[in-house]
């Protein structure tokens, strides 16, 4: 928080933050969008009541508070933090592990080259999405119960405008602090047009060593106007053989978007084996919801009401609801009106 509000100090002669930005990131990053060595700071936090209809159990609380910093220290020379100051779970894990991601990257009109702590590449918009943009009993068992935050370093190259290929290499995400050697590799494409978008990947995690998880990750989103769809594909093997029968995980996921708010639906289907990731539960999972959120200050965005229902076989075994409130403070913003302030 030092580091923080010492930039916030830095900022007398910010330029003015875009306001309007979306709550919508992804792990592929924004870097080439700052403009200036001020760096983007904010805190983002949701807050709800959810009820689970199974255990006629509710409660209030929060899903976490993230100091989000993005900035740059040279030309092309770009970092990024996310880190977990609270989460639902209360814990408080030494060193790193409260850290989503911290970054330095190089990054020009032709190729990047990253070293940190990111999230493993896995073709998949809902793997992909950003923790606070995720409704967690609406989705698969494998976003659930498997983390993305690896030390590592990446590689990418950007052959058409709108088109990236990726290398990356971190450690596995079967190793922790006692056991080393453990390494995960991605290959992964991501293109955009005007009606498509494309994510894929394929993967080797390394469970025991030389022995590996294979995947193959398949994400793909369509436009049409204000609405699109998200379709996923992802399996998972340690035999060739099968690689499309044991351990899988498919999404359709729905949304209307307009100017103020969206819409969406959500319906999933994953068969997981406890062979592959150690799951407590095995066997076929369905999953699925509906949902909407709405920014009621129609020109600021960094305000979100939502309210969702979603039912899954394994984590609630019935149905929930959770309505609530999803904010981003912008530190950036509140240190220059400040300072601005100060000056008069």
């Amino acid at each position: 928080m030092g580091v923080a509000f010492w930039a916030i100090g830095s900022a007398v002669s910010a330029q003015e933050v875009d306001s309007t930005a979306t709550m919508q990131k992804s792990s592929w990053g924004d870097a080439n969008e700052i403009s200036d060595y001020i760096p983007d700071i904010s805190l983002d936090a949701r807050f709800g009541y959810g009820h689970d209809f199974a255990e006629d159990a509710g409660r209030f609380g929060g899903n976490g508070l993230f100091l989000d910093i993005n900035g740059k220290i040279a030309p092309n020379i770009y970092y990024s933090l996310n880190h977990r100051l609270a989460n639902f779970e209360g814990s408080d894990e030494p060193g790193f592990g409260n850290t989503n991601w911290l970054t330095l990257s190089y990054d020009n009109d032709s190729f990047f080259v990253t070293a940190g702590k990111e999230d493993i590449k896995v073709g998949s918009f809902e793997y992909d999405e950003y923790d606070l943009n995720c409704y967690w009993e609406m989705n698969s068992l494998f976003w659930n119960c498997i983390s993305p935050w690896h030390w590592g370093a990446s590689a990418g190259w950007y052959p058409a405008d709108g088109q990236t290929l990726l290398f990356q290499f971190t450690n596995s995400p079967f190793s922790d602090i006692d056991r080393f050697n453990l390494f995960a590799y991605a290959l992964a494409w991501r293109g955009e047009w005007d009606c498509y978008e494309s994510y894929w990947s394929t993967n080797l995690w390394e469970k025991t060593r030389g022995k590996y998880v294979k995947s193959l990750n398949l994400g793909n989103r369509f436009h049409a106007g204000d609405f699109s769809f998200d379709l996923d594909y992802m399996t998972r093997c340690t035999d060739i053989r099968k690689a499309f029968t044991s351990d899988f995980t498919l999404v359709f996921s729905p949304s209307y978007e307009w100017e103020w708010g969206r819409i969406f639906t959500k319906i999933g289907w994953e068969r997981v084996n406890e062979d592959n990731f150690g799951y407590d539960y095995t066997g076929d999972n369905l999953f699925y919801g509906a949902g909407a959120e709405f920014f009621p200050l129609k020109e600021y965005k960094d305000l979100r009401i939502h309210a969702i229902w979603a039912s899954n076989s394994h984590i609630t075994q019935g149905h929930y609801i959770n309505i609530g409130l999803t904010w981003k403070l912008d530190l950036t913003q509140a240190g220059k009106l400040l300072i601005d302030k100060l000056k008069k």
